[in-house]
């Protein structure tokens, strides 16, 4: 290898980093933006400017806004995946805790950024009216992605007895994020973790066998429901 090859490869492979930071960076910011006031009212200018990016990067990775929409849907994706598995992967805890954790966490992570921001999955399912086609298809797989993850949990609950072998997990799952994103956008309305543990209590209570049960899956939201806003 010449000299100058030398260096164009260490260029190159210095170069890199650089490039992958600055997508990442204009990732999050869409992301926050996205979860703060969806796909429509989020211009171009507002995200280069929340970065502190050039136009000109910004089409360097991104052909489009509505190629960026799809990239930040996907992170977000991965994102909250991680999130889910995190809890309720969680075999140290009984299933249904685990269910009531996620709840409990993001509970403090919408009082952390004051019920600015909610689910960017909700929030373009409200514009779809306005949204490319394909964003319909790529909203519902991601959802059908969570979904897997609650139903995995539920039967994991189901084979501890804590759910009747007459229920269906799969349907559950479904209701579980039908109802998840009403709570989460009635907590953005009232400003208050309050609907979340109404969902998660109502949830959790439904699914006991025993109507004493319940209150076991609720201990994690004593210290929220009685907590200060941050």
């Amino acid at each position: 290898m010449t000299s100058k090859q030398k260096v164009a490869v260490s260029r190159a492979h210095h170069s890199k980093p650089a490039y992958s930071a600055t997508r990442d960076v204009l990732i999050r910011c869409g992301m926050e933006l996205l979860t703060e006031q969806g796909f429509s009212a989020t211009g171009l200018d507002a995200v280069l400017k929340r970065a502190t990016v050039p136009k000109g990067s910004f089409y360097y990775y991104f052909e489009s806004k509505d190629a960026f929409g799809a990239a930040v849907m996907d992170a977000y994706d991965d994102y909250f995946k991680r999130k889910l598995d995190r809890w309720l992967l969680d075999e140290k805890r009984a299933p249904l805790d685990r269910l009531a954790d996620f709840i409990a966490d993001a509970s403090r992570g919408m009082r952390k950024h004051r019920f600015t921001r909610g689910c960017l999955v909700g929030n373009l399912s409200q514009e779809l009216g306005v949204l490319p086609s394909e964003f319909r298809e790529r909203l519902d797989s991601i959802l059908l992605g969570w979904q897997a993850r609650v139903a995995h949990c539920l039967r994991a609950a189901q084979n501890e007895g804590s759910i009747s072998a007459a229920q269906d997990p799969d349907q559950l799952a479904e209701f579980f994020w039908i109802a998840w994103e009403g709570a989460v956008l009635r907590a953005r309305l009232v400003q208050s973790e309050r609907p979340l543990i109404t969902f998660i209590a109502a949830f959790l209570s439904g699914l006991s066998e025993r109507a004493n049960a319940a209150p076991a899956h609720r201990s994690g939201f004593v210290e929220l429901s009685h907590g200060t806003e941050e």
